[in-house]
């Protein structure tokens, strides 16, 4: 679905069904260097069962238009206007890793608009080390390869990968190399100049999901445990999911498990 946000042209996959902004919402948010498409089983599924869902490109990324955001502020006021743009009043908001912390910032200063968040990969200070955030600046190849190595819980997958044609590590390479020069950059350093998570967290009201992979190196599991148990107060409902057996980029490596934790969440 193409739609018009701050005067260009974005992008939402819709799961294949027409969105229709009377059904419920899911928002899916998508991380540093990637796109829409993280979501294909998860935003499809949903989509087919009951569902308006919109899996965003963020600008500069993907089919949207526009130069890459460069603070996570400026991304979580780009999603809700987008909201605004598809005719969403309320939406669930589902992010991974930079997408984790646009969600997070979307919950705190704009509660009206966000009836849930489900933070995937999350983890805060988000710091990135200064090899990998030099290597995103002057050799994208090069912070792409360790990113993807870093992403998955293992090189080489056992049992094999999960079906015929299909291979994780090669599909996750392949989208980050189809996104625009320069915006591994700017993605890497909104995350790691990011200072409003602490502040963001006091004030979320709405339910959340933390969902973590325990073999995580990007967003380590400890890191994101102790930064959920800060997200308490009275009307917060903070639940804390673990999927065993994948690292980063678990929608790639357990895509069935992050579904069935996402719908039991949404009921």
């Amino acid at each position: 679905m193409l739609f018009e946000v701050n005067g260009n042209e974005a992008y939402a996959y819709t799961g294949g069904k027409t969105f229709d902004a009377k059904l419920p919402t899911v928002v899916f948010v998508h991380g540093a260097e990637h796109d829409h498409s993280v979501w294909i089983l998860q935003s499809r599924y949903l989509a087919h069962h009951g569902y308006g869902v919109l899996a965003v490109d963020l600008p500069g990324h993907g089919r949207s238009a526009g130069a890459a955001l460069a603070s996570i502020e400026d991304m979580a006021a780009w999603l809700i206007a987008a909201q605004d743009a598809a005719g969403v009043e309320q939406a669930v908001v589902v992010g991974h890793s930079m997408g984790a912390l646009v969600t997070l910032e979307c919950a705190a200063h704009y509660p009206g608009r966000i009836a849930k968040i489900a933070l995937l990969g999350m983890a805060y200070p988000m710091k990135v080390s200064a090899e990998l955030l030099d290597a995103t600046r002057d050799n994208e190849p090069l912070a792409q390869d360790m990113v993807n190595i870093w992403s998955h819980s293992a090189y080489a997958h056992y049992p094999s990968n999960p079906g015929p044609g299909f291979w994780i590590l090669g599909e996750n390479l392949r989208l980050m190399q189809r996104q625009k020069p320069g915006v591994m950059h700017v993605d890497f350093s909104a995350c790691n100049a990011y200072a409003g998570g602490a502040s963001a967290a006091a004030n979320v009201r709405c339910p959340a999901l933390f969902l973590l992979a325990r073999r995580d190196s990007m967003t380590p599991m400890r890191a994101a445990q102790t930064f959920a148990n800060s997200v308490t107060n009275t009307d917060t409902n903070v639940r804390i999911a673990v999927i065993d057996g994948s690292g980063h980029n678990m929608m790639g490596e357990k895509p069935d498990e992050v579904l069935e934790a996402l719908r039991a969440f949404l009921k």
